[in-house]
């Protein structure tokens, strides 16, 4: 017995352990489930899909699931939203989807559904001019047909500029998603214009981009004409709905190269966790979904 006993000590030992990496294992919070939906018109959505989703995982817990259309038109579709229950299992949606001719109100209403019962949300770049009909140029009406989409998002946008570079400036430094980010300058990049901002949305962070003046129709541009700054907000927080549903917007992300800076990944992925009750009021990420 004597000789088993060493033997024996370090078994309950072993034992001991593997007990304890368990119970760590199940105390540990399960990876943040995020569908990124993304694909339609104008992008390299081939390669940002893997840009954002490596970005994503890299940074936090979480576990990006791709709902990938091929179709490069205006009219992409998603197969997944023609479910009733198409965001079931998931904690928030990344909408990056660029379907400006997609009017279908049954179709856009179940996805507005699922981010009104609660699923949160956060939308970048084109995400912005999709699903619009009727006269979107024009500021919507709240509860109007046309409107739905706006408010979810908390602004609407109608239009952009130039491709050129944006200073991006955090006006609200204090905010969770923000307050650990920088001022930073992008690469070219596309401003969209504010048609309006809904009172349930918050600003985070305004763009200035030096802009040529329009050319006249019919004549050539004045070599001498002076750019004009053009300003607009560029990130911001909206409450959506009756249970407040939390949503992020950014309108940056044109260029893959724009989405695979450290810089905007970082801003994402915070609106990510922010959404989904994942940052302190300090910006300290929660425990256990830190990198």
């Amino acid at each position: 017995m004597k000789k088993l006993f060493p033997f024996l000590l370090v078994a309950a030992v072993s034992f001991a352990g593997w007990i304890l990496v368990h119970a760590a294992d199940d105390d540990a919070p399960k990876p943040l489930r995020v569908l990124l939906v993304i694909g339609g018109c104008c992008h390299e959505y081939d390669v940002q899909k893997d840009i954002l989703k490596a970005g994503i995982e890299s940074r936090i817990n979480a576990e990006v699931t791709v709902e990938y259309s091929s179709d490069t038109t205006v009219e992409a579709k998603f197969p997944i939203y023609e479910k009733d229950d198409w965001a079931k299992g998931y904690d928030v949606v990344l909408h990056d989807e660029c379907s400006a001719n997609v009017t279908d109100p049954k179709y856009v209403g179940r996805i507005l559904k699922a981010h009104r019962d609660g699923i949160p949300a956060v939308n970048i770049h084109c995400a912005m001019h999709s699903y619009r009909w009727g006269e979107f140029k024009e500021p919507v009406t709240l509860g109007a047909d046309n409107a739905g989409w706006y408010e979810m998002i908390g602004l609407q946008s109608t239009g952009h500029g130039p491709k050129a570079p944006i200073d991006v400036t955090y006006t609200d430094s204090e905010h969770p998603i923000t307050s650990a980010l920088k001022d930073w300058t992008t690469i070219d990049e596309e401003l969209y214009n504010n048609a309006q901002i809904f009172d349930t949305a918050h600003a985070l962070a305004s763009g200035k981009q030096m802009q040529s003046p329009k050319k006249k129709k019919g004549k050539p541009a004045d070599p001498n004409a002076k750019a004009i700054e053009a300003n607009a907000v560029i990130a911001w927080t909206n409450e959506y709905g009756p249970n407040k549903t939390r949503i992020f917007s950014t309108t940056l992300g044109h260029y893959s190269e724009t989405v695979a800076d450290d810089r905007y990944l970082d801003l994402v992925t915070r609106g990510l966790l922010w959404t989904t009750g994942n940052l302190a009021e300090d910006g300290s990420i929660a425990k256990g979904y830190g990198k």
